[in-house]
């Protein structure tokens, strides 16, 4: 009987994994139509008192949406007091929902990836997963990696999708 050999072990390919890049901190909205004066405007003193007395620990290495979905006038500072008291405890803030969060988490994450690890390698990004990666991570990762990679496909190592390849130099 002859033995069974994993070629796609021995190839290679290079797995990528949006999926681990994923921070993987609590997501939560912070709605300022809560902190508003029957819902409509935003009372500078009473708003003061709040963030002064609020416990912003329970923020802690989460990552937070920060939004007002009244229909409301909210000054500029408002986003940016809270800002402050977010900084010393949350893993991440953005303005913006919890998509927006979702993708700067990951415009940071990729950020972060040395692309020389990639360098003349053949590229798979991985597709399927237990956790919805957002369509932007793909794009993204096609931006940052097809300078640099001999080729880059989707899927998994034993069933790919070829999306680039580098032109061969006479």
């Amino acid at each position: 009987m002859s033995e069974l050999i994993n070629k796609v072990a021995q190839s290679a390919l290079v797995t990528l994994n949006l999926e681990l890049l994923l921070h993987p901190g609590e997501r939560v909205v912070y709605d300022i139509k809560d902190n508003l004066f029957h819902g409509l405007i935003l009372r500078e003193k009473d708003f003061r008192a709040f963030v002064k007395e609020h416990d912003w620990s329970q923020y802690a290495g989460k990552n937070v949406a920060i939004i007002c979905s009244a229909d409301a006038i909210v000054p500029t500072w408002t986003y940016m007091l809270l800002a402050s008291k977010l900084q010393n405890y949350a893993n991440y803030y953005v303005f913006g929902d919890l998509e927006a969060l979702e993708q700067a988490l990951m415009q940071e994450a990729i950020a972060k990836i040395d692309v020389e690890e990639y360098r003349d390698a053949k590229v798979v990004v991985k597709g399927c997963g237990s956790v919805p990666v957002p369509t932007y991570a793909y794009v993204e990762i096609m931006r940052k990696l097809l300078p640099v990679t001999s080729s880059l496909m989707y899927g998994e190592p034993c069933s790919t999708v070829p999306l680039y390849k580098k032109p061969k130099v006479a």
